[in-house]
């Protein structure tokens, strides 16, 4: 069964993408922590990030710490934290979390965003995605 990630990698879900190459993609989450809250996947759908072989992994790595420096030079923050749990979706995730405080990436305080405000952001980092 398909994950939802590998839904929305096939265009099946929308969402509000950041970058794609022919290996990984990055969308905006839906449910941010904080403005600019991103989430790196590679395309295969693997559950956990230990059963990655090593070139996807540090693929993927590769992949989210470009994406993160266009978080960090878009988004007013001190740093983008960079977090792997993995219990949610049976598929490899890194988010990428705008922080000011250890509290934006406790997973309990969360921003609400308009459609437009989701748009504006993602444009915004892509613009600054190398």
């Amino acid at each position: 069964m398909s994950s939802i990630f590998s839904k929305i990698i096939k265009g099946e879900i929308p969402c509000y993408k950041i970058a794609e190459n022919d290996n990984f993609f990055a969308f905006l989450d839906i449910n941010p922590n904080a403005v600019g809250h991103t989430l790196c996947i590679p395309k295969e759908e693997v559950d956990k990030i230990t059963d990655l072989d090593d070139a996807t992994y540090t693929g993927l790595m590769a992949f989210s710490r470009n994406v993160g420096k266009a978080i960090e030079s878009t988004i007013d923050c001190k740093r983008v934290a960079f977090t792997v749990i993995g219990l949610e979706v049976p598929h490899v995730h890194v988010h990428l979390i705008p922080l000011n405080t250890m509290q934006d990436a406790t997973f309990l305080n969360k921003v609400s965003l308009t459609k437009e405000e989701f748009e504006a952001t993602a444009k915004k980092i892509r613009a600054k995605i190398e």
